[in-house]
């Protein structure tokens, strides 16, 4: 009779084979995200960067007409990226164009940039637009973060709540709130750090969108933060998962009920370094969860006395 636990294994419809759902390093659960699988307890990554082995994309036609134009729609870029550039110095074949032609180029590529925003609204959307774009390459989020971002200030502008606010505040609130929508370890301080306005602008901004749009916000758990400490101080796997046990002992415990999150997790970090004899300086892991050193030390202390120690 077997023994294999159910769902041991998982099948997937894109690639046809069947896969593990245990990770193999710790038995923890494997997740996807954007195509890479990685361990949910210790962040192993398993699979990353999946290969599309379908081929290219047929349509009807192809035989007459290979032609393609253009790329897809996008939410990030106020036309939907349906938008015209007009050349400079060349044509579409690649040939050089007189200087006549370049001149009457020139003139229409003016009129044409006076033309491309058909209201203030629009104008309005693609300043947000691109200053979402800025900080999600700036804070170096995925693709998917970005357009999450997009449409929630694309609705946030739907629902007039730009009227008396400031459109960087707005914008950095989307891509906090989109952060926070999908698990992603951002700080406020963070955003702010990148963003054109201060830290009070942009809690504002997210407050606003929390508020009047009734975002699916999840709280912030400690053991969203662990990973990414480990990895900037380069600590071995088995201080992750110590700390990992740590922060899920305090947060059961409500050691971490309205407190930071990051600096909650930067003393799990340092007690579990501590524990297995890795020496982490406090100020440079209070540098990176950016809180204070007496916060990490105040933390740190309740959990010597909850452990026992």
């Amino acid at each position: 009779m077997s023994s294999r636990d159910i769902y041991e294994r998982g099948f997937d419809e894109s690639t046809g084979k069947t896969n593990e759902t245990a990770c193999p390093d710790c038995d923890g659960d494997l997740r996807t995200i954007d195509g890479e699988q990685c361990c949910e307890d210790c962040g192993l990554i398993v699979e990353a960067c999946r290969l599309d082995r379908r081929g290219p994309r047929t349509f009807p036609g192809d035989q007459e007409q290979k032609r393609r134009t253009g790329g897809p729609r996008t939410v990030t870029r106020h036309d939907r990226g349906l938008s015209t550039e007009i050349g400079r110095k060349r044509d579409a074949r690649g040939n050089a164009i007189s200087g006549k032609k370049r001149r009457q180029l020139a003139r229409l590529r003016r009129e044409h940039d006076r033309a491309r925003f058909r209201s203030k609204r629009e104008r309005n959307l693609a300043h947000g637009l691109g200053g979402i774009d800025r900080l999600t390459a700036q804070l170096d989020l995925s693709k998917s973060i970005q357009e999450q971002a997009s449409s929630l200030f694309r609705t946030a502008q739907d629902a007039n709540l730009l009227m008396g606010r400031s459109i960087e505040s707005i914008a950095a609130g989307s891509v906090y709130a989109a952060c926070r929508i999908n698990d992603v370890p951002r700080t406020i301080d963070e955003i702010a750090s990148v963003a054109a306005v201060g830290r009070e602008k942009v809690s504002n901004g997210y407050m606003v969108l929390n508020r009047e749009l009734d975002l699916p916000v999840p709280p912030q758990q400690p053991q969203e933060y662990i990973p990414r400490l480990v990895s900037a101080f380069d600590l071995p796997c088995r201080t992750e998962r110590r700390a990992r046990e740590i922060a899920t002992e305090g947060v059961e415990a409500g050691l971490a009920t309205g407190v930071n999150p990051a600096g909650f997790a930067a003393s799990c970090v340092a007690v579990a370094a501590a524990t297995q004899g890795i020496e982490v300086i406090q100020l440079e892991l209070a540098e990176e969860a950016d809180v204070s050193p007496t916060t990490v030390r105040e933390h740190r202390d309740t959990l010597w006395s909850f452990l026992g120690k």
